[in-house]
């Protein structure tokens, strides 16, 4: 049996060797089917992780709030009555307020999986300065917390977010509205919330999202000052952010934290649907585009074996007459292709590989920086086991044809 394995191995090179043109043609359709895979795999990673990056600016893994309530009708209409009941429902004018935020929160970092949990209270306001104003959202919060969830300090273009624990009535702006306003680190300017309080405030910092509309209309301020501003007592708490280990489950444990609390949770992904649609539509997409060249590459190695085999069709018909098996025969083309597979893997993982290193190199400015490619280790292996599987079947399928050849009826011919 050995002895076979060994001849069939040997019958599979020289094939591959005798016929250089058309193993280097079919090894070449294998490498670009493999390096478009990759690359443009590890291309949609990197899209996923900054997207993910930039929407964890400003949006925690979960969040906990009171969700409106609409008002039901006063009266119902009696089963198996034609009784009419005109409804015109509405929001319910009620306080959003989270009741017992500090048990609340105790009880969520007791969670598994729970690694940051900070309140925040939300305050729409007017941004004042001589005769500009802007309509925009004050945020307050603990910073350490807060910087800990969102990384604030890493968007931060001017002054010290931490100066907001020192200075009671310090706001961080987005830089959108600091050119609006024309304001700089340093200066005052007032706010006026929705209670008609008036606050002045001092700029400590500036940042920078790259988000046009949380850059125009976005600040932070500690939350004892937007509680002030809301004409709220200590204990007023609009939202509890949560972030989790696992941010791709975030719906599984908001569903929990729902349930759990008695307050609506949203997750990360159901906050941003037209983004999340939007890179389901991208992955679609690049995943028809790869696996449909990974299949035109296989057609090329099938077309290629088969035209192998009509060629060498009496030597297969002697090799069986002299006591070779069909699966001997399956044996020798399924190894030529795997050899023409393996060829064109390591050709195709190399140009993947010099594709994302000139890729990465490229400069695109704004807070992306560089092209966001990096190597990609899984979509290396994915590559690999997707080129594997093409090669395979592509030459299973004509070695099929090939093991049940009749050597008497060719011998006859």
């Amino acid at each position: 049996m050995n002895y076979k394995h060994n001849i069939s191995s040997e019958i599979s090179v020289s094939y591959v060797v005798t016929k250089k043109k058309l193993t280097l043609i079919a090894a070449l359709g294998v490498t670009i089917g493999i390096a478009i895979f990759v690359f443009m795999n590890s291309m949609l990673k990197g899209f996923d992780r900054t997207s993910t990056d930039a929407i964890f600016k400003t949006v925690p893994h979960i969040r906990l709030f009171k969700d409106d309530e609409t008002s039901r009708p006063l009266k119902k209409s009696a089963v198996g009555t034609n009784e009419t009941v005109i409804v015109n429902p509405k929001i319910v004018p009620e306080n959003n307020v989270l009741l017992n935020p500090d048990e609340l929160i105790k009880l969520l970092k007791n969670q598994d999986n729970v690694t940051v949990v900070t309140p925040q209270t939300n305050v729409n306001v007017f941004y004042n300065n001589g005769r500009s104003q802007i309509s925009g959202l004050s945020t307050g919060i603990d910073i350490g917390e807060a910087n800990r969830m969102f990384n604030i300090k890493s968007f931060v273009v001017e002054g010290n977010a931490d100066d907001l624990k020192n200075i009671q009535n310090g706001i961080l702006l987005g830089v959108g509205i600091a050119e609006k306003m024309n304001v700089k680190t340093g200066d005052n300017i007032s706010i006026t919330s929705s209670k008609n309080v008036l606050k002045i405030m001092r700029v400590v910092g500036l940042f920078r999202t790259n988000n046009s509309n949380t850059d125009k209309t976005r600040s932070y301020i500690n939350t004892s000052l937007a509680q002030q501003l809301l004409q709220k007592n200590t204990s007023y708490i609009t939202d509890i952010n949560i972030n989790v280990k696992d941010f791709d489950n975030a719906v599984i444990y908001a569903d929990r934290f729902s349930k759990l609390t008695g307050y609506k949770a949203e997750d990360w992904k159901a906050a941003n649907e037209t983004l999340m649609a939007a890179s389901r539509m991208r992955r679609i997409i690049i995943t028809v585009v790869t696996f449909a060249i990974l299949l035109v590459a296989g057609f090329g190695i099938y077309n290629i074996l088969n035209m192998t085999i009509s060629h060498k069709i009496n030597d297969i018909a002697i090799l069986k007459a002299i006591g070779f098996r069909g699966e001997d025969v399956i044996r020798i083309f399924v190894q030529q292709a795997l050899i023409i597979g393996v060829i064109g893997m390591v050709m195709g993982l190399t140009l993947a590989t010099v594709l994302v290193n000139i890729l990465s190199h490229v400069y695109v400015g704004g807070d992306i920086g560089y092209f966001p490619i990096r190597f990609e280790p899984i979509q290396y292996l994915r590559g690999l086991i997707f080129g594997f599987l093409v090669t395979f079947f592509a030459g299973y399928i004509p070695a099929r044809k090939a093991a049940n050849v009749d050597p008497v009826s060719i011998f006859r011919k």
